[in-house]
């Protein structure tokens, strides 16, 4: 039922990526993701080359099937990173923080297809005119870095905005947000903080443990003043982000604050002063699961779905 143009380009049996987190994106989730039918993804945030070349061979060692990197543009690596997945033969890459376009003509030589994420229409018509090959139209709802606009109203924008396939992402976590996705015209859905409750996905225990906790109000944004907002989960690092926001203090020091949170939280489990990026749709998540379990019940869910409200087709 969900075998979609998307499913066709990327030679993968359901049309589901997870996301390119740094930190959490690493060689062995993403092997998970792509064994159980969907596109895993390692998430090269600001790693140098080296480190991502390790993660590319250990995806190559635990699966057969097609993976992406995400590569991250405002990475000071990022032409190394381009470099390298040419090099690899990585058959897609994501982008996020920037604009590929430079790189576009290199990696289309090197048959690499090109998925940005984008967060508006503007932005997606823009790059379709580059010669991307689909885009990721995330909403706020997402964890991490986010835009302005929700997922309800930028996927249906972006739909009828361009002519390649459109892939939504920002609080979706299940078979009713999959299902949904689809009828806003989306060709497939991009999940991150499902995954990071995978049992394939190695961040810290308490990492894991704290999106379990999480509520539907638990999340916040943080970071506004400095241009790139963060939602997170609410903790002491949050309220130091929200105190120092309000006392209107250099952006500077935001930045200073900012720096190696997100490993303390991922890799060391410091779910106080970690920065736990974490979407809306947290308050969902009540279990750990091996990545096929997680998307073999998506599918399941997103069909009956459909089949309860009678819909025909996708």
């Amino acid at each position: 039922m969900f075998y979609t143009d998307l499913c066709k380009m990327l030679n993968i049996k359901y049309p589901i990526l997870q996301g390119g987190m740094a930190w959490v994106a690493t060689g062995e989730l993403a092997a998970a993701v792509s064994n159980a039918g969907g596109l895993g993804i390692i998430g090269a945030g600001n790693a140098p080359a080296d480190v991502v070349e390790n993660e590319i061979k250990k995806v190559k060692s635990l699966t057969e099937k097609p993976f992406a990197v995400n590569v991250y543009y405002m990475s000071p690596f990022v032409d190394d990173i381009i470099d390298l997945v040419i090099k690899e033969e990585v058959p897609v890459i994501t982008t996020g923080a920037g604009n590929p376009g430079k790189h576009i003509d290199k990696l289309k030589e090197a048959n690499i297809k090109v998925i940005p994420v984008v967060a508006s229409a503007s932005l997606a018509k823009r790059l379709e005119r580059l010669g991307v090959d689909a885009v990721i139209a995330e909403g706020m709802e997402c964890g991490g870095h986010i835009g302005e606009l929700t997922t309800m109203s930028i996927v249906p924008q972006v739909v009828d905005a361009i002519d390649i396939p459109v892939i939504a992402a920002g609080g979706i976590a299940d078979g009713r947000g999959f299902a949904a996705a689809f009828m806003l015209g989306a060709k497939g859905v991009q999940m991150g903080t499902r995954f990071v409750c995978a049992e394939e996905c190695t961040v810290h225990k308490n990492y894991k443990e704290a999106i379990l906790k999480a509520k539907d109000r638990s999340t916040v944004v943080t970071g506004m003043p400095t241009g790139h907002p963060v939602r997170v989960l609410k903790n002491r690092l949050s309220r130091q982000f929200q105190l120092l926001e309000k006392q209107g203090v250099d952006i500077k020091e935001l930045e200073e604050l900012g720096m190696g949170k997100l490993r303390a939280a991922v890799v060391d489990g410091d779910i106080d002063n970690g920065s736990l990026m974490a979407g809306q749709i947290a308050g969902l998540i009540d279990d750990i699961l091996p990545a096929k379990v997680i998307i073999e019940r998506i599918i399941r869910e997103a069909e009956e779905t459909i089949k309860k409200f009678n819909i025909r087709n996708i």
